[in-house]
């Protein structure tokens, strides 16, 4: 496998995946514009024909990796979408048709067939069954981690005065990161918070060109406080937040509340002590996916890594904080994470407490969801030395309306941690997130049902399992649904889930991501049961247990174009009793009125399921509408019931205000969605065929 960074980067070359920027190019926006443009198109390769089944729909598209050569303000390039296709995952993995080094063959799925012979072992039937066993477990004696050696991550080290992160390709990637005041909040939050900006920098010359530049693909090591003086900590985590760039020595660290990285400091907060933590970019090609891997509790992201790169990783000693880190990273960041700041849920706006110490005001920030996530209280980090490689790299990538390059991170993950899944809940045959529930929001799941009821109980199960537990939605379906083609799993809710009887409504913890939530983090989920009907699945309910038969719904469209606001309505065929409803909302509580002006077109076909939207692309494009949808709604404030002979289920998915708040939930900030602005878009054009990148 690749040792560093710099192979990986060899590696993709050969493959023709990868595309040199040489022109100078700006890490404000400029960067990001490029690279979103680049991962919406067709990657140069597709993927193994085994991954290709898994996503038929997405599996060509990434664009290529991107390595820009001259950055502005920095003599470190900068490598971007390294990760972004699903070839490029392969190769990361070693998983491709040409060169498989796995037993279970190419493609994500092979990786996928030892982890589950390794999770669920079966006995051997003799001798050489046995020794067969001990070969396929021989591996997993060298994946542990390697201390000690040569660490080519401190060729370079600079401490004290010599540190500056704004050396560094930092990237802005959004117009709004960092601007708390674009998104409604006071200004001067921050005024008084010791080591911000830089002093040969002016303020008005920070807030232009450092302002909201974030660190997005590193790993962050940390250690649990009981572990402090252990030699080889069992704690030892990685995960991968964000860390924004506050000034020449200062970055505030992000994560939510359920990361182990902030468990971790919890235990130091308790203890009175700052955290020691390392930011570590680069490495052996496979870290940055480990970094994000969902593991079990007590599993370290260490040995998965060790185990997907074929041998243990490397690790050094740190040179100021008591941690190991990666001794083939291209560059580390160490520091402490002050214990004094409060925790999350700040509001300036409503709170008279003040920010803190040991706080910042971190955010907003362009995030995954495709929202701006909002900002908040969060600790600030002080470093205490940067280390490098001499000719080091900068790994980064930008997060925003998918697909990203952590879509197919992401999609990794869906892959390799299916047999695990199905350790935790054997029901499960197969899953699917789609890329319109952004992860977190949706799964499609399938079962080979048994007995009546199941379905609910798979739901229920899969909303205690681990990361699984955030998801939004759940569909269920039957075996012969393929869990892939998202019209077929769609059309199955259609005629199988009537929305009087069928969907199961729980209130629960929610992602913190989650900004239709009406509590920060915690909400109601919903689970559709879309396998066909057994007997004593009536649920109390007279209504007919056979599918629902298919109806055409012009007349109903038709009247709903006449409501007032709305300008445009479609029901794809393909999706068997799903409609989009688009709004011209001009007031609070304008959606809601839409979705209950529906309950008076009787007499008609009427679909089961509606999804009202803002004025966002037309109301054809179901992918958008579902993405809105998942996104912009929680059922407890945002559905609309509507019941008789053909049943409804209204969403009102359009975004939110004061005013909206229904059923005694609450609307909380609500995020703009992410777009770049008009400058930025129009330099990019002219620029384009500077770049150098193949059309």
């Amino acid at each position: 496998m690749y040792k560093d960074l710099r192979q990986f980067v060899d590696a993709l070359e050969a493959a023709g995946e990868l595309v040199r920027v040489r022109a100078p190019v700006s890490p404000l926006c400029e960067i990001t514009e490029i690279v979103d443009r680049v991962s919406k198109r067709s990657a140069p390769n597709g993927p193994s024909a085994r991954t290709r089944s898994s996503d038929p729909a997405n599996a060509e598209r990434g664009g290529p990796a991107l390595l820009f050569e001259n950055v502005e303000g920095s003599d470190i390039p900068l490598l971007i979408n390294a990760y972004g296709s699903y070839r490029r995952m392969e190769i990361a993995l070693g998983a491709t048709e040409a060169s498989s080094r796995w037993p279970g063959g190419p493609g994500l799925d092979g990786v996928a067939e030892l982890i589950g012979e390794l999770t669920k072992p079966q006995p051997p039937r003799g001798l050489s069954e046995a020794f067969g066993k001990a070969m396929q477990f021989a591996p997993l004696l060298k994946i542990g981690p390697k201390r000690g050696g040569k660490a080519v991550c401190q060729e370079i080290v600079e401490t004290g005065d010599a540190i500056d992160l704004t050396h560094l390709p930092i990237l802005r990637c959004w117009p709004l990161d960092g601007d708390f005041k674009g998104v409604g909040y006071p200004a001067g939050l921050n005024d008084g918070v010791a080591g911000l900006g830089h002093p040969a920098i002016k303020s008005e010359d920070w807030e232009s060109a450092h302002r909201g530049r974030y660190i997005t693909l590193a790993g962050i090591h940390t250690i649990h406080a009981d572990d402090a003086d252990d030699p080889k900590p069992a704690s030892h985590n990685i995960g991968m937040y964000r860390v924004q760039l506050l000034g020449k020595d200062r970055l505030a660290m992000h994560w939510h509340v359920h990361h182990d990285g902030a468990r971790h400091w919890r235990s130091w907060k308790r203890r009175g002590e700052d955290m020691p933590v390392a930011i570590a970019l680069g490495g052996e090609a496979i870290l940055p996916y480990a970094a994000t891997a969902p593991l079990p509790p007590g599993i370290s992201e260490l040995l998965m890594a060790g185990f997907l790169n074929g041998a243990g990783i490397r690790l050094t000693r740190a040179k100021t904080v008591p941690l190991w880190v990666p001794a083939n990273a291209e560059i580390v960041i160490e520091g402490f994470v002050s214990h004094e700041a409060g925790e999350i849920g700040w509001d300036p706006r409503e709170s008279n407490e003040p920010l803190g110490s040991g706080a910042v005001f971190e955010g907003p920030f362009g995030d995954h969801t495709g929202f701006y996530s909002m900002p908040d209280r969060y600790p600030l980090l002080r470093v205490t030395a940067v280390t490098r490689r001499r000719n080091a790299i900068y790994p980064t990538t930008v997060v925003g309306l998918p697909p990203q390059e952590d879509y197919y991170l992401g999609k990794a993950t869906e892959r390799l941690f299916l047999p695990l899944l199905k350790v935790l809940i054997p029901d499960v045959e197969d899953y699917d997130l789609p890329m319109f529930g952004a992860f977190h929001n949706c799964a499609f799941i399938k079962i080979k049902k048994s007995y009546p009821m199941q379905a609910r109980r798979v739901m229920h199960a899969i909303w205690g399992a681990g990361q699984m537990a955030w998801t939004k939605t759940i569909f269920v379906v039957d075996e012969d649904v393929n869990i892939h083609d998202h019209e077929a799993v769609l059309r199955a809710a259609a005629m199988n889930c009537r929305p009087d009887r069928d969907i199961e409504r729980a209130n629960g913890p929610l992602d913190i991501l989650d900004h239709a939530a009406p509590a920060l983090g915690a909400g109601m989920k919903l689970g559709f049961d879309c396998t066909r009907r057994w007997p004593g699945e009536e649920a109390g309910s007279s209504a007919p247990i056979e599918p629902r038969v298919f109806e055409p719904f012009g007349e109903f469209l038709e009247q709903a174009r006449g409501l007032s606001g709305v300008i445009g309505a479609a029901a794809p065929d393909s999706l068997g009793g799903w409609a989009f409803i688009a709004l011209n909302k001009t007031e609070p509580g304008q959606g809601r009125e839409v979705a209950e002006q529906l309950a008076s077109l009787n007499g008609m076909a009427r679909p089961p399921y509606v999804v009202v939207t803002g004025a966002v692309s037309g109301p054809e494009d179901w992918n958008t509408g579902l993405f809105h949808w998942l996104a912009n709604t929680d059922a407890s404030r945002d559905a609309v019931a509507i019941a008789g002979d053909r049943p409804m289920l209204v969403f009102d998915a359009t975004p939110k205000s004061a005013g909206d708040e229904a059923n005694g939930r609450a609307v909380r900030a609500w995020p703009p969605i992410i777009a770049m602005d008009d400058a930025t878009r129009a330099l990019v054009d002219r620029r384009w065929p500077e770049y150098g990148i193949p059309t």
